[in-house]
């Protein structure tokens, strides 16, 4: 069984940036696709980045330009690079995996193999 751990979230000024990890326990390369969802109390999961086997990636809307999901393979670690944070950029962020699913499917965190425990971003104004 393979687990997910985050790290790097923290408190942020508005324009500012910050780089989360998550680290798989087991070998990461056996998962299609990894990446990156954030949740705010009161609101929807929301998936926010993914990467694919073959290094493809895919986006929400509402990071696309300010936010880089990338992986070591080597590592086992998973990244989200966020840059030019904005306040509503602020929630639980969760590293999550799956074996077969990609695309549009795996950004709605539907029925995915593998979850870690989050970690908190906070951007003040």
């Amino acid at each position: 069984q393979v687990e997910l751990v985050e790290a790097g979230g923290g408190s942020v000024q508005a324009g500012g940036s910050l780089r989360l990890s998550c680290e798989a326990s087991g070998d990461s390369y056996s998962f299609y696709c990894m990446g990156w969802f954030r949740q705010v109390p009161g609101k929807e999961r929301e998936g926010v980045a993914a990467i694919h086997r073959d290094g493809s990636t895919s986006y929400a809307a509402s990071v696309k330009g300010r936010f880089t999901i990338s992986k070591d393979n080597a590592k086992n670690i998973l990244y989200l690079q966020m840059n030019s944070l904005k306040p509503e950029d602020t929630g639980m962020y969760y590293c999550a995996a799956d074996r077969t699913m990609g695309g549009s499917w795996f950004l709605t965190g539907n029925g995915l193999d593998a979850w870690g425990q989050g970690t908190l971003v906070t951007v003040s104004s």
